[in-house]
């Protein structure tokens, strides 16, 4: 009687080992999934941010040339007339443009996606389907 009682009590303690190693390495693979997800946005928003970095930098330059020669422009066609007018129209159009890019950086740092959001979304319904 007392095998059989052993026997029993071994099955139970194995198959609770068994859960609880087959709990963990769920637990494992779910981590690592979420890692892997981290990983992937990690990625996407590193080239995202290389894009805009070499789309912003040509721009600068190409926009950069095209305000100096309209700027030569402007001042070679009211060179006998109104040089100083069109100089300080020129001067005041730039840094209206200035103040309007800054507005624009703010406004679009202030306002950005949170970073890692899917991970993050992922990971609470993770969370709530364990705690059901």
């Amino acid at each position: 009687m007392d095998d059989q009682r052993d026997d029993t009590e071994h099955t139970r303690t194995s198959s609770l080992l068994v859960s609880i190693k087959r709990m963990l390495a769920t637990l494992v693979e779910l981590v690592g999934t979420r890692l892997e997800l981290a990983s992937t946005e990690l990625e996407e928003e590193r080239v995202r941010l290389q894009e805009i970095a070499a789309y912003s930098i040509a721009a600068i330059f190409f926009l950069s040339i095209g305000v100096v020669m309209a700027t030569i422009f402007v001042m070679v066609v009211f060179w006998d007339t109104h040089r100083l007018e069109a100089a300080g129209a020129c001067t005041a159009f730039y840094f209206v443009l200035g103040i309007g890019s800054a507005l624009v950086v703010r406004s679009k740092s202030r306002n950005k996606p949170k970073a890692f959001s899917t991970t993050l979304s992922e990971l609470r319904r993770d969370k709530d389907s364990l705690l059901r």
